[in-house]
């Protein structure tokens, strides 16, 4: 189980880093279109953004998975890491409903979305490094 663990916390660091090209791209996509004459208005949608959208659901799901997991193995602080993380995931998935209607906030979606990446590197790196307690 620990092995599974440390799978998911890096794999949900992993999504997060996807998650900030995905943005990118649809920053840049964006601007190429609009330069080409494209008009962005509601209907308007890319891949950068689909993805990104989509990725977050699946980071979601994982985010939902490590907490199980951490019940089932003995990486010291999982369970505390797989509860910071799924928080985290609630802020994040709030603060991206509520900078729709205030951008500004969208900052703090970024940096929340780099510290679920932080922490689920340190999940990670937690079950990697630390051995089992012994048992008595």
């Amino acid at each position: 189980m620990r092995a599974a663990y440390r799978i998911v916390a890096m794999l949900i660091a992993i999504a997060v880093a996807l998650q900030v090209a995905s943005i990118a791209l649809s920053g840049f996509t964006i601007a190429k279109d609009a330069d080409d004459g494209t008009t962005i208005g509601s209907d308007y949608s890319n891949f950068g953004e689909s993805y990104h959208s989509m990725a977050g659901m699946a980071i979601g799901l994982l985010a939902l998975v490590l907490l199980i997991l951490s019940f089932m193995t003995d990486v010291p602080r999982g369970r505390m890491l797989a509860g910071i993380i799924v928080g985290l995931v609630v802020l994040q998935f709030l603060l991206a409903v509520v900078s729709f209607g205030l951008p500004a906030l969208g900052v703090l979606h970024g940096l929340n979305g780099l510290a679920i990446a932080g922490v689920a590197g340190a999940a990670s790196s937690r079950a990697t490094s630390s051995t089992p307690a012994p048992s008595v």
